[in-house]
Parts: C-alpha cells; structure tokens; sequence
C-alpha cells in the first residue's frame, strides 16, 4: 500500500498482528510477585508510628544509585499517564484493548516493587519521595511534543513506535541500574523489572514491524518524528536535567547507551537502511534518519569528553579533601 491509511483502518489491518503478539507474550511471561523481592526484615516504623524518621545516614546506596532509581521509580509512577495515552491511540476493544489493560496491569508491578524496596530499606528521603510522586503525576506526560515542548497530533503509528524505543530505554536503564546499586535484592529486582520491560518492547517493536511492511512510507513519518523529537517519559521530573546529568556520568543511561542500546539495535531489526519499500517522502526521512545517527554520534562524543573533564574534576576535588583530612588527623596527633 502506498497510501497513508486511517487509525481505524490501521487497528483493525493490525489486530490478528496484534492477537498473536499478546499469545505470544503470554507464553514467554514470567509471573512474579512484587513481595517476593523486598527484603522485609530490614523495615521498621517511622516517627508517625514511635519508630525513627529517615536520616540520609540510613542509605547504603551511592548518589548514583539513588537518583537513578527515584527516577526509574517516578517514571513508572506516570502510569496513568501511560494508559490514557495508549488507551487514546489503540482504543479499547478486541485485542488492542485487552492489551492496553494486560501491559498497565504488569507495568504497575514496577511502581509497587520499586516504591517498597526504597521504603524498607530507607535508601531515600520518604517524604520528598511523595512530594515528587505528586507532582510527577500531576504534571502527567504526553510523547506528542517536540523538542521545543510544542504538542503534535500523535497517530497510532507514533504511540507504537515511541513505546517500542522507551521500552527499550526502560528496560536498559532498570538493568543498570540495578548493577549501580551494588546490592543483591536491588540488583535481582531490577533485573526482574527489565526482563518485563523486554517482552513489552518485543510486542511494540513486533506490531511497528507489521506497520512498517503494510503501509512502508506512513509509519516512517511516524519513525522518523519520534526519533527526531524523543524524550524520555522521566523528562516532566523535577530537576530532570542535573539528575540525567548525574545518571549519565555514573553510566547509568548516557548518550552512548541511548544511541547503541536503544536506537541502532531498533532500526537494524526493522532493516531501516537496507529496506527497498520506501518512496518519496518516505525514503527523504529514511535518509534523515542516517544524518540524524550521525548528529547522535557526534553527542556522544562531546559528551565523553565533557564526563572525562567533570571526573577529573572531582578527582581532583577528591584528592585535595583526603589531603586536607590527613593534614587534619597529623595535626591532631602531634
């Protein structure tokens, strides 16, 4: 097909897509229980119920690790956010709709487990953990906005797409995340996490495919503004920018996971630069698309180079502290 089709059209060509995914999906899944990965033992009250209230002497993850999983945590916490979205492009009858109810059921596992864990184990502030909650969700999120946050009419090929790459990110960002937090439970649930994280990107990724060979020239219009305007959902938090920053440097998730981890192994599997069904305007942003790795590779790039400078920095700054401490200790001993 070489014309642009409708929503409607296009959900009821892609349902049978759509209904094998979800067998699918059913069949690889893994159920698991939010629970079963909280190290219980380790909770106790806190001053509203005679216990202690939280001391940043209480945490046993580095800034790294904390920043990192309160901004995986108050991503997932824009589920709402999520399902309307979702809800709004696929609709909610036949299998579309049993799969937008099914991914926010399993996505909600995430909020739960994550929420719990930082709470037992007191590896962040409590109150300012709710007080982001709020505002994050009250913010909601929308992937129909451009890089200068002006809304565009998103269609269904743009949800499918833009969730098949943040599933991805997700999934890559949870995962190393966990190994940040140098910590077994922390490190398994995680890993539990992206391993859902996987499949829901497999689906996403799957259905784009079957987009992308039905109507070749309209779902790389979708391609191509999703990429060319991605943003992370996390991107509505509070201070985004210093705590992406910080998550960057510690090798969380940094230009060059994004560009190597998330973008190319996408577009290699859809054979983006080796397909022959793209014409005129289609095959224009396919060929943006090459520059647009190009510009993502110079990022990465300057980027290496601005994390070497800043960890030489604090090297530095390290350094000339431990000195001034053992200057200190000499001084008293004497």
């Amino acid at each position: 097909m070489s014309q642009d089709l409708p929503d409607v059209q296009l959900l009821r060509e892609l349902e049978p897509v759509v209904e094998k995914n979800i067998n699918r999906h059913l069949a690889m899944r893994k159920d698991w229980n939010p629970h079963d990965y909280i190290p219980w033992s380790d909770g106790k009250n806190f001053y509203a119920l005679g216990g202690q209230d939280w001391d940043p002497e209480q945490s046993k993850l580095s800034e790294v690790a904390q920043t990192a999983m309160v901004q995986n945590l108050l991503t997932e916490d824009n589920l709402p956010s999520y399902h309307r979205e979702i809800a709004m492009n696929f609709t909610m009858d036949g299998p579309w709709g049993w799969w937008v109810n099914r991914w926010t059921a399993e996505e909600n596992r995430h909020g739960i487990a994550l929420r719990d864990y930082l709470l037992v184990t007191r590896a962040i502030d409590p109150v300012e953990l709710e007080e982001l909650r709020v505002e994050q969700v009250t913010r909601g999120f929308s992937p129909g906005q451009n890089q200068q946050g002006d809304l565009f009419a998103s269609t269904l090929f743009d949800s499918v797409v833009y969730v098949t790459f943040q599933e991805l990110a997700t999934r890559v960002s949870h995962r190393n995340t966990g190994k940040a937090c140098e910590e077994t439970v922390a490190d398994q649930l995680l890993g539990r996490i992206s391993a859902d994280e996987n499949l829901h990107m497999i689906f996403y990724r799957d259905v784009s495919a079957a987009g992308l060979d039905l109507v070749p020239n309209q779902a790389m219009k979708s391609l191509h503004r999703v990429l060319r305007n991605f943003k992370m959902p996390g991107y509505t938090v509070p201070e985004f920018r210093r705590k992406a920053v910080t998550i960057a440097v510690g090798g969380v998730y940094d230009p060059r996971i994004h560009l190597e981890d998330v973008v190319m192994p996408v577009l290699k599997k859809w054979r983006i630069f080796e397909r022959e069904d793209f014409s005129g305007e289609g095959a224009r942003l396919r060929d943006d698309l090459g520059e647009l790795v190009k510009e993502l590779e110079d990022t990465c790039e300057k980027f290496e180079v601005a994390k070497e400078r800043r960890l030489e920095r604090e090297r530095k700054v390290a350094e000339k502290k431990a000195m001034k401490n053992l200057l200190v200790t000499s001084s008293a001993a004497s």
